[in-house]
């Protein structure tokens, strides 16, 4: 029974002590440009559905497209589609980041070693996606008082607010939480380690492999651009799209996509210059 623990630990710890391990780019690659395809998609597209459903909430004399008219016309309505499409891709995204961290971590056991320590980690899949799931509500609610501090409106927007804080704690935490654990009070070794892994990522912003990169990128990408995105409600052109909270939500969707697509061009340009300079090394030790 001691050793159930142990094997969890490992996994948690060791992604950041392998400098060289195995990592599948190419999949990594396809995965990436899936997964920030289809968040374009549920943010875009998804929110049309309002008009397939109820299409009485077209309005002719807006002046603006039918396209944007159903992003604007409830915002409430096209947090809550955005927020349940995020909820299927971010789950499927964070169970792609959860089986790179294993193959990550695992290429130099023998192939019995690899078997338990698959057993082990596959077995606490939904536990960790309970808590995972509990983080990022507690996030959301971090967030929605951020938002309301720096100057949301506290008491006329509160669902709009709500599910804007949720959007964005489902793009920065909930895969991390998912992957690498969710960081707690506890004082055993494994959750002293989770909560170092988390300093140095999310404090520090010292990622130092590519799964770190795909974590720690998007998450801060979507805060900036959520943040930056609130500056255009402030101008005084009183159009349908400049409605709470529709420019800081896009805002912070577009920095998550164009995160991740940072983190895997870093990675790449990572991954060539090493390969760069073990094949240099090989050389010079076949000409010595």
């Amino acid at each position: 029974m001691p050793a159930k623990p142990k094997a969890a630990k490992t996994l948690v710890s060791s992604p950041t002590n392998v400098q060289h391990a195995f990592f599948p780019y190419a999949r990594y690659t396809s995965v990436v440009g899936v997964h920030t395809s289809l968040v374009a998609f549920t943010a875009l597209f998804l929110p049309q559905t309002s008009l397939l459903l109820w299409p009485m909430l077209a309005d002719p004399d807006r002046p603006q497209s039918q396209f944007q008219d159903a992003l604007t016309d409830s915002p409430v309505i096209t947090l809550a589609w955005i927020v349940a499409g995020l909820v299927v891709l971010q789950v499927w995204w964070a169970g792609w980041i959860r089986q790179w961290c294993f193959e990550y971590t695992s290429r130099g056991g023998t192939s019995d070693q690899i078997k338990v320590d698959r057993y082990q980690y596959d077995r606490g899949r939904f536990s960790k996606l309970g808590r995972a799931a509990v983080f990022t509500s507690c996030v959301a609610l971090v967030f929605h008082a951020t938002i309301v501090l720096f100057g949301a409106p506290s008491a006329s927007h509160l669902p709009h607010t709500l599910l804007l804080a949720m959007v964005l704690a489902l793009l920065s935490a909930f895969a991390p939480a998912y992957a690498l654990g969710s960081p707690s009070l506890s004082s055993d070794t494994s959750s002293l380690i989770t909560r170092l892994n988390w300093t140095r990522l999310f404090a520090e912003l010292s990622p130092r492999n590519p799964i770190e990169r795909a974590l720690v990128y998007p998450a801060v990408a979507t805060l900036l651009g959520a943040w930056l995105g609130a500056f255009p409600i402030a101008l005084d052109w009183d159009r349908p799209w400049q409605a709470w909270p529709l420019t800081p939500l896009f805002g912070g969707i577009a920095g998550y996509i164009v995160g991740s697509l940072s983190a895997l061009s870093v990675s790449a340009l990572q991954w060539l210059a090493d390969e760069n300079i073990r094949r240099e090394q090989s050389e010079k030790q076949k000409t010595t």
